[in-house]
């Protein structure tokens, strides 16, 4: 599985994350009704949203003067998905400087022990 950049720059930011958790726990919401539990205006809630938008995250469905925003699941799922490629390539990484260190940690105490 390949790392889709686009989408894991969109999640970095701070505000796009909670954005996407208060979406999740309301099963969705406006720009106007996140920018009142937001530190943000509601313009740069809109931009936000448009950003997580573009890339399948959220779909927005009109009503009236509003559009409704819901979490995409199935792409969030996806992210998810990546972050544990990630995360399982990390800890393999992780796991053999360990078994390194501890080698030369082993080697270290065992030339000492010779002297």
């Amino acid at each position: 599985m390949s790392i889709d950049d686009e989408l894991w720059s969109a999640i970095g930011d701070p505000t796009r994350r909670e954005m996407l958790d208060l979406l999740l726990a309301a099963g969705g919401g406006t720009a106007t009704s996140l920018s009142e539990r937001l530190p943000v205006t509601r313009q740069a809630v809109a931009k936000h949203l448009a950003v997580l938008e573009r890339i399948g995250l959220v779909h927005a469905t009109v009503a009236g003067r509003e559009r409704i925003y819901t979490v995409d699941e199935e792409q969030l799922a996806r992210a998810v998905a990546q972050l544990s490629t990630v995360r399982d390539a990390w800890d393999g990484r992780l796991q053999r400087i360990k078994r390194m260190a501890e080698a030369i940690q082993a080697a270290s105490i065992q030339k000492a022990r010779k002297r």
